[in-house]
């Protein structure tokens, strides 16, 4: 997880999927200060969420089955690249990748993956993420994406979406997630 609001939808996640019964590691090697991230640890914490400053070696070699990527989201501008620890981080979250044959580990980014540029995609990374979740409403980076993806959330409100024209999906009845 990054520092800043990404990195925060990521301990939500964290902490939700320990709830569902999963067994989750965060990687948050730049923890935030202020109060509301420091809450955010509590409560991973409050539910056993082990937190580590680096990349576990297992994780590297591909034997989780899921790496939720939260470092970098929407403000994300990659003017003189990727800031150490976080440049290695995105690398080895690309080694622990399968090879499109079932093997290695599958990345699930939220919203933007990181290293991308929010409207022009991949800002020379590599990276290309298995799953894409955007909150709200894809962004335009999504276009260049060719994994799965899902829109999460109704988190604007009508008024919102009609004053920026922003598109909403066709959620049916009580759903929260789309598949475009």
């Amino acid at each position: 997880c990054g520092p800043g609001n990404n990195g925060g939808d990521g301990l939500v996640a964290a902490r939700h999927l320990t709830l569902f019964g999963y067994d989750c590691t965060v990687v948050y090697p730049k923890q935030s200060k202020q109060q509301h991230f420091v809450n955010l640890v509590k409560q991973m914490e409050d539910v056993g969420v082990t937190i580590l400053e680096e990349m576990p070696p297992e994780a590297k070699e591909g034997n989780y089955v899921a790496i939720v990527d939260a470092i970098f989201g929407f403000s994300f501008k990659g003017e003189g690249g990727i800031r150490e620890p976080f440049g290695t981080i995105i690398t080895d979250m690309i080694a622990s990748q399968g090879k499109g044959d079932g093997s290695g580990t599958s990345i699930i980014s939220v919203d933007v993956p990181s290293g991308w540029d929010v409207n022009g995609g991949d800002g020379g990374t590599g990276f290309m993420p298995d799953v894409l979740i955007s909150l709200t409403s894809p962004k335009l980076s999504s276009k260049k994406f060719t994994g799965r993806h899902f829109v999460g959330g109704r988190f604007l409100p009508p008024a919102i979406a009609e004053k920026y024209g922003v598109s909403m999906p066709p959620y049916e009845g009580l759903q929260q997630v789309w598949e475009p």
